[in-house]
């Protein structure tokens, strides 16, 4: 009878209500004064009031003026450090990979929508290795160099689509990206945007994004909701019709590639290769631990890792040209000088342009596409960095628009300026650093735009050479200029993950009428290359 008496007292169960509260808050302090210094939160909120609607990369570098390279912000009752500095970025996830390369547990966009079929979301584990040892195989030094023809071809293409109709450039960007990237990953190439595949893919791609936004779904903050039966959870219904029919379109590209063999085999021709193809022929010879649907997400993660993402940084060259009108003359002068008016660059002539090369570097270093460091990071183990407690489960964001206008190590850094990228300047950095040259970036590329460690970008080295041609074939051909009258605002970007410049206008105009020739004569050889990938449709 006490006992019943206790459980059934008013004063038992207020008791209760004061203390988990109270001995909660005491925990969440403990760990917050342990952690690296941020804005103090509230108590069960955090510092979600705090955060800005749009932009938030901008509040981040304000705070890290404030608190220092490496601080702490909370959502609700979960901490997230954010780090400013290209060193801690390199220390935690690059030295320290092995505890800081999982994902934060991302259930609408992760569990609900993909299943846990996504890289991109995917825990660190053996899981992820298996998709990212796929991924690999089409990355490859030698694979690279089996892209460049079709890369180079493109690129010829898109000059020649510019000189059709200049004013349609950010679209044309779009598809000479997207076709670089469906070659590689299903050996079909897009001759427009217009083609049901692209607007498959932009859709998918930008409802994922959509779910990736915090406080937007309240089973990220409660997972168990995920558990609740669907007919009282519309919300869940629909992601997972969603989900359904990304997971059908993914299996329809490879069902195409896998009829390409067979028809190829019965007529003995060859197809292009591609990243499906390769991995259709290795699941033949040995056994790969994925579900056909699972095994359909992969050459698919090569669009959002690879397309949208370089058309957003080839936009933010033409800003940069026509706010930085030296950096067009000195583009010209090098082209000229080694390339000549008979031709236009190849990745031969790479070596020799070192401008371009650092015109592309500064590109991604002034304005990075994945502006928050892409998709964030987790710790996995209990973690101390100069003195400060990293709990595991941690989510970890490198922001990128932070650590690339660092002016420690880029001074002006909002000053588009291609040489600080050139490898006599990084080298006086490494011996030198001073306030005029910047202390040295500790990557070998000068920069991170790509990300850290284990989780780094798979596709980096297929973005850089796409952005590297296209660069240097459109400033061999075309003046880009600012239209009269018109002012330009370097900092009118979309928000969102992956941010591009807000839509502008500018002139892009032939730079002679041999030039032009020259650009047509190369066309011939361009869709020979092209003719062997088939166009989606056809």
């Amino acid at each position: 009878m006490a006992i019943e008496s206790i459980l059934w007292s008013p004063y038992a169960w207020l008791s209760l209500i004061v203390v988990i509260p109270t001995v909660t808050l005491l925990y969440d302090a403990w760990i917050w004064y342990r952690m690296p210094p941020g804005p103090t939160p509230l108590p069960f909120v955090g510092n979600k009031l705090q955060l800005p609607k749009s932009q938030p990369w901008i509040q981040f570098q304000k705070w890290s003026k404030q608190y220092g390279p490496i601080f702490t912000i909370w959502i609700g009752r979960k901490p997230t450090v954010i780090i400013s500095d290209p060193v801690v970025a390199a220390e935690l996830m690059e030295k320290r990979s092995t505890k800081y390369s999982s994902r934060p547990r991302m259930v609408a966009m992760g569990e609900i929508l993909w299943d846990g079929a996504s890289i991109l979301v995917q825990p660190y584990g053996k899981e992820w290795s298996v998709r990212r040892k796929l991924l690999h195989q089409a990355m490859t030094p030698k694979a690279l160099r089996l892209y460049k023809p079709i890369q180079t071809a493109e690129a010829t293409r898109l000059c020649n689509q510019l000189l059709e109709t200049p004013n349609n450039w950010e679209k044309l960007l779009e598809r000479f990206t997207s076709s670089i990237v469906f070659s590689v990953a299903y050996g079909h190439r897009i001759d427009s945007l217009n083609a049901e595949v692209i607007h498959q893919r932009f859709k998918f791609m930008h409802y994922a994004s959509s779910l990736n936004v915090p406080g937007k779904y309240q089973v990220e903050s409660f997972p168990i909701l995920k558990h609740v039966p669907d007919v009282l959870a519309p919300w869940k219904v629909e992601i997972k019709k969603h989900g359904q029919e990304e997971a059908a379109a993914n299996m329809q590209l490879v069902d195409l590639v896998r009829s390409d063999i067979v028809r190829a085999n019965t007529r003995g021709e060859e197809i292009p290769d591609s990243l499906c193809k390769l991995l259709l022929e290795l699941r033949e010879k040995e056994h790969i631990p994925l579900s056909d649907r699972d095994f359909s997400y992969v050459p698919a993660s090569l669009f959002g890792a690879g397309s949208d993402t370089t058309a957003s940084t080839l936009c933010s060259a033409f800003l940069a040209l026509v706010t930085h009108p030296e950096t067009l003359r000195a583009a010209h002068e090098e082209l000229d000088s080694v390339v000549g008016p008979d031709r236009t660059p190849t990745f031969e002539d790479e070596a020799r342009l070192p401008y371009i090369r650092a015109l592309a570097k500064e590109v991604l270093r002034w304005r990075p596409v994945a502006v928050l460091g892409g998709t964030p990071h987790a710790s996995t183990e209990d973690d101390h960095y100069e003195g400060y407690y990293i709990p595991s489960g941690t989510t970890v964001l490198g922001n990128s628009w932070a650590i690339n206008l660092n002016e420690e190590y880029y001074p002006n850094p909002h000053h588009f300026n291609p040489t600080r990228f050139l490898d006599t300047a990084l080298a006086e950095r490494s011996k030198s650093p001073t306030s005029e040259t910047g202390k040295p970036h500790p990557a070998k590329a000068g920069h991170s735009s790509f990300g850290w460690g284990r989780r780094i970008c798979p596709g980096a080295d297929l973005a850089a050479n796409s952005l590297f041609i296209a660069l240097a074939k459109i400033l061999w051909a075309f003046d880009i200029t600012p239209l009269k009258g018109v002012r330009y605002d370097t900092f009118a970007y979309t928000d969102g993950f992956n941010i591009r410049p807000r839509k502008f206008e500018c002139e892009i105009k032939i730079r002679s009428q041999a030039h032009e020739q020259v650009l047509k004569n190369e066309l011939v050889d361009a869709e020979s290359v092209l003719e062997r990938f088939t166009p989606f449709g056809e």
